[in-house]
């Protein structure tokens, strides 16, 4: 058994999380952190599903004081398990976060699962970001991108953000933490139609989804292992029609009405 900082890894732990912690740029110190970590995902669809998956695979939650937060109004419906893998059709009509978290726990069941089927708001959504290290946006509707990047921006926690549609899909982390720092609302501005660009609407490629939230899930990891470079001030985007990728520098706009006025 290996302790470090009052926490116990047995040795099951440690072959299960061995693949990580032969890397050098992880370690010990790298895994404790993610066992430790408190992550919120909101959305348990076509991004949500292996956003959840890999962070809990990878043990985030795992550890004392560790959870993983999945938030998602909506139940699952025939038409969602063309991409969204979390699912099994045995589980139509059950809440996706029910779902998911069957689908956790079958997977890693070290991992503390925490609901909330509800559609976080307010000053429900604004609290519970408080009690998390990073929050992975892995909702559809802009209207929802808006409130939680206002929420993360007011309390200083990091942010990856994920979009898909059609065949492209984008990936960025928006860290206030960080000097000069962009948001959400810098590279999008608000008040852009719900129902513009939805895939209810337009229709995506399956396994773009799962491109998309695993490089969300990669970029949570080193977030809350602190290492390598996230995506901090980037935008990247994937074209897979043509099988093209591109990054892009965002930067902060000081004429933003959500971050400008917190500087």
């Amino acid at each position: 058994m290996f302790k470090e900082d009052g926490y116990a890894m047995n040795d099951e732990a440690l072959l299960r999380y061995s693949r990580h912690i032969m890397l050098p740029e992880v370690d010990i110190a790298g895994q404790q952190a993610l066992l430790n970590a408190r992550v919120l995902v909101i959305g348990a669809g076509g991004l949500g599903s292996p956003v959840a998956l890999y962070l809990a695979a990878a043990g985030v939650g795992a550890g004392d004081g560790g959870a993983l937060h999945l938030a998602d109004h909506d139940d699952v419906d025939l038409s969602n398990l063309q991409r969204q893998i979390a699912h099994t059709h045995e589980r139509i009509n059950q809440p996706k976060v029910a779902s998911v978290a069957k689908a956790i726990s079958a997977l890693n069941p070290d991992t503390h699962i925490v609901t909330h089927a509800e559609q976080l708001q307010g000053e429900t959504l604004s609290e519970l970001i408080t009690a998390v290290d990073v929050v992975c946006d892995c909702t559809d509707r802009f209207s929802s991108r808006f409130a939680i990047n206002r929420a993360c921006v007011q309390h200083g926690v990091p942010l990856v953000s994920g979009a898909a549609i059609r065949f492209s899909g984008q990936v960025s982390v928006f860290d206030r933490r960080q000097p000069e720092a962009p948001c959400y609302a810098c590279l999008y501005p608000e008040g852009v139609d719900d129902e513009a660009m939805s895939c209810a609407t337009s229709g995506v490629l399956a396994p773009l989804v799962g491109v998309v939230g695993s490089l969300q899930a990669v970029e949570t990891l080193k977030l809350l292992m602190q290492v390598g470079q996230t995506l901090h001030g980037r935008l990247l985007t994937y074209d897979a029609l043509n099988a093209e990728t591109r990054t892009m520098n965002i930067k902060a706009d000081p004429l933003c009405p959500c971050c400008a006025r917190l500087k």
